[in-house]
C-alpha cells in the first residue's frame, strides 16, 4: 500500500522534507492534494482528512503521513516513523533519539526563517509588518543563523562515520539519513530566501556544504530535483525572498 501524504499543492513547506525522504528512499507515496479530485484526492481529500471529526487523535495541521490505519502529524514525528520503515536511520535507539534531535532542532530553524517576514502574525501580510520583518531578519543573520550552522558544522565533524559517496559527511552514521535530508533542504531554502547572507554564513561552514553537495548527487534526490514533482521555491512557502530581508553584507570597516 502507498503512504499518503497530505499537504498544500503549491508549496515545499515543511511537507517537503517528508517529500524528500520518501523519494530518497524511492517509496510508493501518493502527494494526495495534487491528485486528481475525480480519483478522490485533490483538496477535497486533504480538507476531509483535516475536518474528520471521527479521528479520535486528529492531526492538527499539515503535513500529514497516512500509512493504512495510522495518521500521524508533525514533520518531525512523520520522519521519526518513516526513518526506521524507510531504512534513513540505523537501528539504534541511541542512532534514532540522535536523528530526532537533529530534526527538531532544523524545525527550529524553520521556524525562526518563519519568523522573519511574519514576526508579529502569520495572519497578517509581509506588507503589514514589513519594518518588524526588517529588524527581524537583521537578528536572525547576524545571530541565530551563524549559530545554528556552528551546531551542525560541529555535529557533522564530531560524527566518525562518512559516507560512501566520496567519503562525504554524515549527521548519523556513515549512510544518508532523513537529517541529511532536512539539513539539505534547509540549506537550499536558506539560499533562496537569502541569497547573500546565506552564503557569507555558509562560508564558514564546510562540512554543511559538503553535505549539501553529496545529497544532491544522490541518483534519486538528483532525479526528484529535476521532476516536476518538485515544487519550485515560491513566496507562498516557509522560505520566502524578500529583497528588504537581505542586504547585501557590509564589508568590515578599515581604519
Amino acid at each position: 500500500m502507498n503512504y499518503q501524504l497530505h499537504y498544500w499543492p503549491h508549496i515545499q513547506g515543511r511537507g517537503e522534507f517528508v517529500r524528500l525522504a520518501l523519494e530518497a528512499a524511492g517509496a510508493p507515496y501518493v502527494d494526495v492534494a495534487r491528485g486528481d479530485e475525480a480519483a478522490g484526492q485533490g483538496m477535497p481529500a486533504l480538507h476531509g482528512l483535516l475536518q474528520d471529526k471521527t479521528q479520535a487523535r486528529p492531526p492538527f495541521a499539515c503535513p500529514v503521513l497516512v500509512d493504512d490505519k495510522r495518521v500521524i502529524a508533525q514533520t518531525a514525528a512523520i520522519l521519526y516513523y518513516l526513518g526506521p520503515r524507510l531504512k534513513l536511520v540505523g537501528r539504534s535507539e541511541v542512532d534514532q533519539a540522535w536523528a530526532h534531535q537533529v530534526q527538531l532542532t532544523i524545525a527550529d530553524v524553520v521556524n525562526e526563517v518563519h519568523n522573519t517576514h511574519h514576526p508579529i502574525s502569520a495572519a497578517l501580510h509581509f506588507e503589514d509588518q514589513q519594518a518588524e520583518a526588517v529588524r527581524a531578519a537583521q537578528a536572525f543573520l547576524a545571530h541565530r543563523l551563524p549559530k545554528y550552522l556552528a551546531w551542525f558544522e560541529a555535529a557533522l565533524r564530531r560524527n566518525p562515520a562518512r559516507g560512501g559517496d566520496g567519503n562525504a559527511p554524515r549527521l548519523v552514521g556513515g549512510r544518508l539519513s532523513y537529517p541529511d535530508l532536512s539539513l539539505f533542504q534547509l540549506v537550499e531554502g536558506l539560499r533562496y530566501a537569502f541569497p547573500l547572507n546565506a552564503g557569507k554564513a555558509l562560508a564558514k561552514a564546510p562540512a554543511v556544504r559538503a553535505l549539501h553537495a553529496s545529497v544532491a548527487q544522490q541518483k534519486r534526490v538528483a532525479t526528484y530535483l529535476a521532476s516536476p514533482r518538485r515544487i519550485a521555491f515560491n513566496n507562498e512557502g516557509i522560505f520566502r525572498h524578500y529583497p528588504a530581508l537581505d542586504p547585501a553584507p557590509q564589508s568590515p570597516t578599515v581604519e
